[in-house]
């Protein structure tokens, strides 16, 4: 074990492979340093374990309830352990359900965004001149309309759904994105390696693909990471408008807009799943937080 420590944490590593495993496990100690990262971490990842195991973990169907037996049922009853909604489904099920669409926004949120941020930024950044001025405008056009506003007028123009919410959050999500990738280009854009790299004949799409994102890509990670708890809480805006997921998928958001009539009588209705919010969100944050501390550079002593 000792061996092992020593290899991993050696100043002179003989190898590329040595280096790079190295810098994982240096990280890994920093990370595991911080309690409220490692909780943090932990909620995400039992988002994941929820949402994976889900058809297994709900103990009654999410979609079909009993209007003359199981409505508006207190937790702890009848092995209802969160209660039941106005149509008499198993609040916990439908929590345990819903955990996937919760995911599956962020997901292909990250996936659609972050791309998108990390090519403009990176481009404006790189070439400057007309292309940044241009490139940067469309940014803060964007930028300037609060994300949920202008996700509700692409949803609006899309058509409800969960696929459009996800589509018009994407859409609202990548500037921030863009503008840390263009700061970070703008630090390295006139570094030796650069210079050097255009000596050996590279092309500019190379030079920002293989050089430049590659070192852009660990503050955007944790921007991306600090964001999601706002994609959870926009994507939950619209389902609770209706232009989220549809009826009778079990998201939070819509959750919570069916449980507001309730709110005074049978409380757990809507609170249940703006727990459940409320949980995931401080999740990310605390996540995001302990990855800033260890992967920005400008922390690190």
């Amino acid at each position: 074990m000792t061996m092992t420590r020593d290899w991993l944490l050696s100043e002179r590593p003989a190898s590329r492979r040595q280096a790079r495993i190295g810098q994982i496990y240096r990280t890994w100690l920093a990370f595991r340093g911080n309690g409220l990262a490692l909780f943090g971490a932990c909620i995400v990842l039992a988002l994941v374990v929820v949402a994976i195991l889900a058809p297994w973990l709900a103990p009654h169907d999410p979609l079909i309830g009993d209007l003359n037996h199981t409505r508006l049922l207190p937790p702890l009853t009848e092995g209802y352990w969160l209660g039941t909604d106005e149509q008499g489904r198993d609040i916990l099920s439908r929590l345990l359900h819903g955990a996937r669409i919760t995911l599956a926004v962020v997901a292909l949120v990250a996936v659609i965004a972050t791309p998108v941020g990390l090519l403009v930024g990176t481009t404006a950044g790189y070439f400057g001149g007309w292309v940044d001025t241009v490139l940067m405008r469309i940014t803060d056009i964007v930028l300037a309309f609060p994300k949920l506003i202008l996700a509700l007028a692409f949803v609006a123009a899309l058509g409800p759904g969960i696929e459009n919410a996800i589509i018009a959050i994407s859409i609202t999500a990548w500037p921030p994105y863009a503008r840390l990738a263009r700061a970070e280009t703008l630090t390295i854009r006139n570094s030796d390696f650069i210079a050097a790299t255009k000596l050996q004949g590279a092309s500019s799409a190379r030079i920002i693909w293989k050089h430049v994102v590659p070192l852009c890509l660990s503050s955007v990670i944790v921007r991306v990471t600090l964001d999601m708890a706002g994609i959870i809480l926009t994507a939950a805006g619209l389902g609770f408008l209706g232009l989220g997921a549809q009826p009778p998928q079990p998201e939070w958001g819509a959750m919570i807009a069916g449980g507001r009539n309730f709110l005074v009588d049978y409380w757990w209705v809507a609170t249940m799943p703006g727990l459940a919010i409320f949980t995931v969100s401080l999740g990310f944050n605390l996540l995001g937080d302990g990855l800033r501390d260890v992967l920005d550079p400008r922390g690190r002593k």
